[in-house]
């Protein structure tokens, strides 16, 4: 099959599923006939869901923070079903406040959660997409991985690490026929700002900073959602059919401006770095 997925008897991996995006995945995902693997904290949430034809997806309970239990229901799926050809990495959630007004418990949550329990997932599946020699991984990333805005710091770490790792995972595996792909959505109405979101307590020196004018607009519901979440389910399903995988998958108008305008100001900002980053090479030897 090579870093492809044919069209026909694909078998997907989920985390996340029982709300927002995942579920939105794996509703799509059994409308159009595809097998499942649907993960949760609660699979209960999940007995409802169903493909036309009434088949149940395969369930487990996960905690995405367990990297035992990881590694244990990514072999149980795989004994269960055959084989794994799509691994959506999807479940975390955000932290809102600024970095300071967060608990350390606040801060090693959010990284378990959002950065390493991507990292043990992906490990964990690794050895059996290497040994039947194809499959795809869809990492979960945001907009915010690639820009950033004050008052989200502990959540910007960790899709900015989350990147980094799944870019470099990418070259990695490329010749084993594995394909990476790292998708950023912008904003959509899910339970990322509603009940699954976690706020750090408000520190009255932040009360007039633009961290606390975020933390406003949040807790007020203001935030706009230009994404439609059926429309990003179909485009992700769609881009992990592919014949080759994009190392990147932006969805939402929202997140190519957001993305665009930091990418152009992080570009400006090197090239006034130009002379300054070559001055402080070693006499006659040069870059290659």
């Amino acid at each position: 099959m090579g870093a492809g997925v044919t069209a026909a008897a694909r078998t997907w991996f989920v985390t996340g599923s029982s709300a927002g995006l995942g579920r939105a995945l794996v509703t799509e995902l059994l409308a159009r006939g595809e097998t499942v693997a649907a993960t949760a904290r609660d699979p209960d949430a999940l007995s409802d869901l169903r493909s036309p034809a009434g088949k149940p997806p395969w369930t487990a309970r996960l905690d995405i923070t367990d990297p035992d239990r990881i590694r244990r229901v990514v072999d149980d799926a795989v004994g269960a079903l055959g084989r794994i050809d799509v691994a959506v990495s999807n479940a975390g959630y955000a932290l809102f406040g600024a970095a300071e007004e967060a608990t350390g418990e606040q801060v090693e949550r959010q990284i378990r959660t959002n950065l390493t329990g991507p990292i043990h997932l992906a490990r964990a599946l690794l050895p059996h997409l290497r040994a039947q020699g194809h499959g795809r991984i869809l990492q979960i990333s945001s907009v915010f991985g690639q820009c950033t805005v004050p008052g989200m710091a502990v959540y910007h770490a960790t899709k900015w690490g989350v990147e980094g790792f799944f870019e470099s995972l990418a070259a990695e595996v490329k010749g084993f026929g594995i394909g990476v792909t790292i998708v950023e959505p912008g904003s959509v109405r899910t339970d990322f700002t509603g009940r699954s979101k976690e706020m750090t307590a408000a520190q009255p020196a932040y009360q007039r900073t633009p961290a606390a004018n975020v933390r406003r607009t949040v807790t007020a519901g203001l935030i706009r959602y230009p994404g439609d979440l059926a429309k990003m389910a179909a485009a992700i399903i769609d881009a992990a059919t592919c014949p080759v995988a994009p190392l990147r998958l932006t969805l939402g108008s929202d997140a190519y401006q957001l993305i665009q305008a930091g990418l152009t100001a992080r570009l400006a900002d090197l090239e006034d770095q130009k002379d300054v980053a070559a001055s402080t090479d070693t006499k006659g030897v040069t870059a290659r």
